[in-house]
């Protein structure tokens, strides 16, 4: 018996001091616990991020249809002909260039506002990811001078997010799925799982921390960032002004701190990932409320709005626990109006609609999701350390693409020192000046001091593209455009259109110059 004890004894003993099973269970539970606290994402941040995504396309779609003749059709600036000089392969791939007409590009983007809504709703969520993705892919292939970093973040994160259960909370399909328990829904995806943990969680997570450590390092390698003059230098640029750009004081001191908060961001920005809780959601909360701030601030199109989406993954579960403490009695009333309608119902679905047709497949995709998942992560960190020089490209890349060309240098390393407005003339067969772009009358022999800001965030990507590399393939089309566009306004014919730039240095002692991007005759009658 004492012998018995003293064997127990030992066994006890080398447990309490890690040599047991018991206690290797324990540090693997633990490791396991720790890694999907920070790669994993809650179900309902995830349908937070889906019901953004489907708004951020909305948004997109509603301000490219301003100028929808203007940028894809060939009526417009960029004719399909000026696009495969440009860009051959775009111009075979992209949907929106099957036709050069005004209503089937105008049909493309109703399909896609169709399948936008269907995404921010959550009704047959995957296949809206899909289908909006490959109509984004196109409507940007279409026209990729009007494109910033946003649109390839969007781009970035719809992809991410067929990875991912998307439509699992807040969304018409889970409402279908809870009233038809056990149908066309993993294990994995029950609403007592909150947690989605894997390498497809991880994608959308490193999409968002990528962008931010790349422009970290492009910043870092310029002097305005670091030297305090960045955020300065930026508001000087009025072409960038938003609704209250123009209204910020000019204070030295808080203008630096912005630059160096800014930055203290960005360089912070691995702990996104490197840390879970109170100080996660206090990271992220920040950087969300800088991009709103952006929004106000200054004119950069969707690019704020698709950063702030971009957060919403890293929210942890106590955040969404209040988020629906909050909404809770709003979404139990939408819920009971889809579960009344008939599509909701599934006795009204049509056999094989659910389980018998999904069964056979879900086991193949609940295979091949992570793994596709997890090449497509490592894709990304290499070609983003690549971009950023950290690492060199493999010779079949380099041969392909130059990596470095394709990275998030938003104001990096330095933002531009040059205030580039415009003077767009059209001058009627009477004499007098329209301005082609605004349409009111303007002064025949406009000055500098005439010159205005861009109409659109995408018209000043377009332009100040045009002005840098000053193509004849594109500078033409403009101005037959603006022909067409300013006889419209005039309400007569107009005899002529030129378009000037007006460049004025922002740093001390700047001077001003004008240089014309091209001048056309308009055809009469």
């Amino acid at each position: 018996m004492d012998e018995h004890r003293g064997r127990a004894a030992t066994s006890n003993s080398e447990s309490r001091v890690g040599g047991g099973p018991t206690d290797e269970r324990s540090i693997s539970r633990r490791l396991r616990n720790a890694v999907g606290a920070r790669v994993g994402i809650d179900r309902r941040a995830l349908g937070a991020f889906r019901i953004a995504l489907g708004v951020a396309l909305l948004v997109d779609l509603a301000l490219r249809a301003r100028n929808l003749t203007a940028f894809y059709t060939d009526a417009g600036a960029l004719p399909r002909s000026a696009l495969a000089e440009a860009y051959p392969l775009a111009a075979r791939l992209s949907l929106h260039a099957l036709s050069g007409a005004t209503w089937p590009v105008a049909a493309l983007f109703l399909v896609a506002g169709v399948a936008a809504v269907a995404l921010a709703i959550g009704h047959r969520t995957r296949l809206a990811a899909a289908v909006s993705l490959v109509l984004l892919a196109s409507l940007q292939a279409r026209n990729p001078f009007v494109l910033n970093a946003g649109d390839k973040l969007l781009v970035h994160l719809l992809a991410a997010g067929l990875f991912c259960p998307l439509g699992a909370r807040w969304s018409v399909d889970s409402v279908r799925r809870r009233a038809s328990p056990g149908e066309g829904e993993s294990a994995s995806e029950g609403p007592g799982n909150e947690r989605f943990v894997g390498p497809a969680s991880a994608l959308p997570l490193a999409v968002v921390v990528v962008v931010y450590v790349a422009n970290a390092v492009e910043k870092l390698r310029g002097t305005a960032w670091t030297g305090g003059e960045a955020v300065g230098r930026v508001f000087r640029l009025t072409y960038l002004h938003g609704p209250v750009g123009g209204l910020l004081p000019e204070a030295p001191g808080l203008l630096a701190a912005a630059t160096y908060g800014w930055l203290a961001l960005l360089v912070a920005s691995p702990l996104l990932v490197a840390s879970a809780g109170r100080v996660r959601a206090a990271l992220a909360g920040t950087l969300f409320a800088a991009h709103c701030s952006m929004a106000f601030t200054l004119q950069l199109g969707v690019f704020p709005l698709i950063s702030a989406a971009a957060l919403l993954p890293f929210f942890p579960s106590f955040v969404w626990d209040r988020v629906e403490g909050v909404v809770g009695p709003t979404g139990a009333r939408l819920r009971g109006y889809v579960e009344s309608t008939p599509a909701g119902d599934p006795r009204h679905e049509g056999p094989g609609d659910r389980s018998t047709r999904d069964i056979p497949g879900r086991a193949v995709r609940d295979r091949a999701v992570p793994a596709v998942a997890a090449v497509l992560l490592v894709s990304l960190l290499a070609w983003n350390g690549m971009a950023v020089g950290l690492v060199d490209a493999p010779e079949p890349v380099a041969a392909t693409a130059d990596p470095t060309e394709y990275g998030w240098d938003m104001f990096a390393p330095d933002p531009s020192s040059v205030d580039a407005r415009l003077l767009a003339t059209a001058t009627t067969a009477d004499g007098d000046a329209v301005d082609a772009l605004y349409g009111d009358p303007v002064a025949v022999d406009r000055p500098p001091s005439d010159a205005r800001a861009y109409p659109t965030a995408r018209w000043r990507k377009y332009l100040t593209l045009l002005a840098g590399d000053g193509a004849p393939a594109r500078v033409d089309p403009l101005l037959a455009y603006l022909c067409d566009r300013s006889a419209g306004t005039a309400g007569e014919a107009v005899a002529s259109v030129t378009v000037e730039t007006v460049e004025t240095d922002v740093t001390e002692g700047g001077e001003t110059r004008v240089r014309e991007l091209g001048t056309r005759a308009c055809r009469s009658g």
